[in-house]
């Protein structure tokens, strides 16, 4: 089942420049996609219009067969998509567990269960529960942007960039940590400079280059690509 689709979707911030042209993209339920390519490739771009921070200026986004092309970002996120940035992600003067109920500032049901879901996912934010997000390593901030994305109970999580910054070790636990959240059925977009890693993880995987689409295939397809590993890979 197709669970989000993107078709010939343009999109820009300035009226003169056009940073996504005609892009198109799709997301079967249970899926990790990565979407890989250079700088200004305008992947970042993509997952902002996909949850309605850019309005995209031609094309469509359907998710679970709704049209939510222009919608507001709260109005997607009460339609079970969840949005990690890359940056300023977590509320550095709130604690770990205040950050988390922040995120379910739409919820008017009780969430302690998926509280509890988060912190059986991410122990370490059980031990620094009281502790202020800003005091955390950086590998510890990034599982509370996550953490605070799942309290929503999404079907579908956007994921900006998770690994940047970060040290190697950390990167690595990072990716299992994605792996294991789209183990408990939650489908997954992310954007992600280390692309043989994130090719790794990947069903499928998008190249963008110039704000086109260059290539769609199976993550491992993608992997054993000569092209793509020549230009994005590293060789």
């Amino acid at each position: 089942m197709i669970i989000l689709e993107a078709k010939n979707v343009t999109a820009g911030y300035t009226p003169e420049l056009n940073i996504l042209n005609k892009v198109n993209l799709k997301v079967k339920s249970g899926q990790i996609v990565s979407i890989i390519g250079p700088n200004g490739a305008g992947k970042s771009t993509l997952l902002k219009t996909i949850f309605g921070i850019l309005k995209p200026r031609e094309g469509t986004i359907t998710f679970k067969g709704d049209d939510i092309t222009g919608l507001n970002p709260d109005r997607i996120a009460r339609k079970g998509i969840s949005y990690v940035p890359q940056v300023n992600n977590v509320f550095p003067s709130l604690t770990v567990e205040e950050n988390l109920e922040m995120g379910a500032f739409i919820r008017n049901d009780d969430f302690t269960p998926q509280m509890e879901e988060v912190y059986e996912l991410f122990p370490v934010l059980r031990e620094k529960r009281g502790q202020k997000a800003g005091q955390l390593s950086g590998g510890q901030r990034q599982m509370v942007a996550m953490g605070r994305a799942l309290m929503l109970n999404p079907e579908l999580l956007l994921l900006d960039e998770p690994s940047a910054g970060l040290a190697p070790l950390m990167v690595e636990m990072i990716f299992e940590k994605i792996v294991d959240i789209n183990n408990t059925g939650v489908s997954i977009i992310i954007v992600e400079q280390n692309a043989r890693e994130a090719l790794k993880m990947a069903d499928h995987g998008y190249v963008l280059a110039m704000g086109k689409n260059v290539l769609d295939d199976s993550g491992k397809a993608l992997l054993a690509n000569e092209e793509v590993g020549r230009l994005y890979l590293g060789g």
